[in-house]
């Protein structure tokens, strides 16, 4: 069993942990020692068991937040994933018809010839104009 280093709020620790855990150790004494140096600046005579219950207790606080978000967020995933498999199930919708208008002949022919007469009148203004 490795013995690892740790300092909280100042004051340096010796403790055992399993091999290979080291790294698991080091981080949660960090996160002990950055709330401890939060009472430590409050705080001036704090003892080491007050500092180290008070330090574990606000980590526990926030711990507790984050559990309550994991478990709304856990919900809202369950809620999500009911209704992906609901429409995953669900029947495929009737494919909805569509109908494009169609312009009559008569009616592009009527524009045809009234472009033709158009363009006949502006050449005979054009004429008219020019001489």
């Amino acid at each position: 069993m490795p013995d690892v280093k740790i300092s909280i709020g100042g004051r340096d620790f010796e403790v055992a942990c399993q091999a290979g855990e080291e790294h698991f150790l080091t981080s949660a004494a960090g996160m002990l020692d950055i709330e401890s140096q939060v009472l430590t600046s409050q705080i001036s005579n704090l003892t080491e068991a007050r500092m180290l219950l008070m330090s574990g207790l606000m980590l526990a606080d926030k711990t507790a937040g984050m559990e309550d978000k994991v478990k709304v967020t856990e919900t809202r995933v369950a809620e999500l994933e009911a209704e992906l498999e609901a429409l995953k199930s669900a029947p495929s919708p009737e494919p909805e018809r569509v109908e494009v208008p169609v312009i009559p002949d008569v009616v592009t022919d009527t524009l045809a010839e009234l472009a033709a007469r158009a363009e006949a009148m502006a050449a005979s203004v054009e004429e008219r104009t020019a001489g």
